[in-house]
Formats: C-alpha cells, sequence, structure tokens
C-alpha cells in the first residue's frame, strides 16, 4: 500500500469538450463527488481528451504507469460510432473487473431505460483501479454511488493508497480480519 495522499486522474472523453465547443460537465461532477464523499488526502488532476481508441488507450496507459491509483473515465462508453473507451481500457489493463459495470447499468436501469446502451466497465491496470462512468453528472452520481464502496477496499488488494470515506455517504466495506 502506498502512503500519502491518493492520486486520483479524471479523464473526460469528448470530441466537442476536447476542441473548446461544449463544457465538460462530467469531469468537474466527477471531482464534485469525490470531493464530497473521500475523507482522506487526495489529489485530483483532470484531463480532458478527443474520443477514440488511441487516444483513451495512451491516455490511461500514461497515467496508470505514472502512479494514479484511481482513474475515473467519463463519456464514450456508448454505442455512437465514436465511444471507444471500453476498447481502449480492454487495450490497457491486466485484469477486468466487470461486477462495475454490471452494477452501475443496474442502478442506472432504476432511473433510465437507456442505461442498458451503457457500456461502463472496470479494470485494473498495475496499482491503478480504472472505472468507466457516464459523463452527466446526475449519472456519475448514480454509478459511483452503486459501486464505490467497494473502491476502497479494492486499492487496498492492490497496494493502492487508501481511501478513506464519509460513512454517512458512502461506508466503504473492508472485511473484519479475524
Amino acid at each position: 500500500m502506498t502512503a500519502g495522499a491518493a492520486r486520483i486522474a479524471i479523464v473526460t472523453v469528448s470530441d466537442r469538450a476536447s476542441r473548446g465547443e461544449y463544457e465538460d460537465k462530467g469531469g468537474p461532477g466527477a471531482e464534485a463527488w469525490l470531493r464530497g464523499v473521500v475523507t482522506s488526502p487526495m489529489t485530483i488532476e483532470r484531463h480532458i481528451i478527443p474520443d477514440g481508441r488511441d487516444s483513451v488507450a495512451s491516455t490511461l496507459r500514461d497515467l496508470a504507469d505514472g502512479g494514479a491509483d484511481l482513474i475515473l473515465v467519463t463519456g464514450g462508453t456508448g454505442p455512437a460510432p465514436r465511444d471507444l473507451t471500453p476498447e481502449a481500457v480492454a487495450d490497457v489493463m491486466d485484469k477486468e473487473l466487470p461486477g462495475f459495470g454490471e452494477e452501475m447499468r443496474r442502478a442506472s436501469l432504476r432511473e433510465v431505460p437507456t442505461a442498458i446502451l451503457s457500456r461502463q466497465t472496470a479494470a485494473i491496470r498495475g496499482r491503478s483501479l480504472i472505472i468507466t462512468i457516464p459523463g452527466k453528472p446526475s449519472a456519475i452520481a448514480t454509478c459511483l454511488d452503486a459501486v464505490f464502496a467497494a473502491v476502497p477496499y479494492c486499492l487496498d488488494l492492490m497496494g493502492a493508497a487508501r481511501i478513506e470515506t464519509d460513512p454517512a455517504r458512502i461506508q466503504a466495506f473492508r472485511p473484519k480480519l479475524t
């Protein structure tokens, strides 16, 4: 387990936002959610990149290999031709954690029937946990509320930085040692 502040990267995947034609709401939404839930020291860096398998894979590789503990990727998980975030994650991952995507879709389906179109997932590269999330702030909250209780323990198991949460918002699950 690494000591010190957790290093968290938020990557917005959007052609229009990367060109400045569209305001990025996903990155700020994910950061606001994290700041409202995580109580342990953390640094958050945000990146806005264009859609596309190569641009996403390259960014994820650089962030994971550069020491990010947690990488949240917002955007590029739908069925549109340029939505290639899951393919990029597959290109760089060591292990897939499909339960994250399953649970995020389950939670989102309670709110909107088009959640079934989402191809969210999670994966591990080295000591980095990568989670793909939607781009809309309310959908980000729905998805992170559904899965984040497992994130601190996952990071523990991977040897990444320790994250603590505000139990009034998210009760992180860590098995009791016997």
